[in-house]
């Protein structure tokens, strides 16, 4: 079995490739740190499990699994990221995703879901699973203001919105403080808002951001 595991923090990588290894016998795991380091990981070997972040330098987890899932349709693909917005998770979905998870669960919760996707099930987060069932009609990003946004605009506004430094995100994405000054000035005028606190309000307004009590 060759699972290969997607995101750019190598600690997170190693902590959990050694967890895969010592839970599922036989198990080859595969790491890379980028959306282009796992398409040529693909080219190179055809996993039978991709467990992809979200938030990616360069490529995105959701543009990676779009690629990926065209050039290979029965690949499966497991999002494990630190999102747990609906609107993140049904995007993930949309690309072609069998399961996603947030990076609080726990790793038996982990290897349940690389279980039974590799069984050729669908996996969701139970707290999520419940969420989407409750609202099976709602429409992500009803708002015109948001349909026109790019995954890229969508995922700086969230950590805009949730309060994130423009220097994390920068970090975060790999792109310069700058690019994030210039995608916040870009946001404010898309989303015809004036300050961070109406770029606030229009998140949890909309539903992209949740308000935990």
């Amino acid at each position: 079995m060759h699972i290969l595991i997607v995101d750019d923090h190598a600690v997170v990588r190693q902590g959990y490739a050694s967890l895969l290894r010592a839970m599922l016998p036989l198990v080859q795991v595969r790491e890379a740190a980028t959306g282009e380091e796992a398409l040529v990981c693909v080219q190179e070997e055809i996993p039978q499990l991709v467990i992809m972040d979200f938030g990616l330098p360069g490529i995105s987890g959701l543009e990676t699994t779009r690629r990926l899932r065209q050039r290979l349709p029965q690949l499966r693909v497991l999002f494990f990221s630190m999102h747990d917005e609906l609107p993140l998770v049904r995007q993930a979905l949309d690309a072609g995703a069998s399961g996603y998870l947030t990076k609080s669960s726990a790793p038996d919760v982990l290897i349940e879901a690389v279980r039974r996707i590799l069984a050729g099930h669908a996996y969701i987060e139970q707290p999520l699973a419940t969420q989407l069932a409750c609202n099976p009609q709602q429409q992500d990003c009803a708002d015109p203001r948001l349909q026109s946004m790019t995954q890229r605009e969508l995922e700086i506004f969230l950590m805009l919105a949730k309060g994130t430094p423009s220097r994390v995100i920068a970090e975060r994405l790999c792109i310069s403080a700058k690019t994030v000054s210039n995608y916040l000035t870009l946001l404010k005028n898309k989303l015809q808002v004036s300050s961070h606190a109406e770029l606030v309000h229009l998140a949890i307004d909309t539903g992209v951001m949740r308000v935990v009590m």
